[in-house]
């Protein structure tokens, strides 16, 4: 069974690449953020890098601008309440990041699961 005890938003990226899982896992985002009603363009060749940025700008914005819609992502996205309370964050900047840290990781169990099981 693979180990999902991941310290960044690079580990989980790394990892999901390593699985051949980074496209999927592209894609279970869109599909989060869409079953959320939140804007979140991506491209299939959008670098890992280049993803967990743009994944906390979101987040950061949404933080800022759109409370209820940050939420309702963790929720559609299965986030547990707990680990983002968990979560030491001093102001927005640091809380999107911790976010986009727990988002990757979900999606990265979801789509893992679901080839292993499918």
């Amino acid at each position: 069974m693979t180990s999902f005890n991941f310290k960044t938003s690079t580990e989980v990226i790394s990892k999901a690449s390593t699985e051949h899982l980074y496209d999927a896992l592209l894609e279970q985002l869109k599909k989060d953020f869409q079953l959320a009603n939140i804007d979140f363009v991506t491209s299939p060749t959008i670098t890992p890098e280049v993803l967990v940025i743009v994944l906390q700008e979101r987040l950061y914005l949404l933080l800022l601008e759109e409370f209820d819609a940050f939420l309702n992502l963790l929720y559609v996205v299965d986030v547990p309440e707990k680990s983002f309370e968990v979560a030491k964050a001093v102001d927005a900047f640091e809380a999107s990041q911790q976010a986009a840290f727990l988002i990757l990781k979900r999606e990265l169990k979801k789509v893992w699961y679901k080839r292993r099981y499918s």
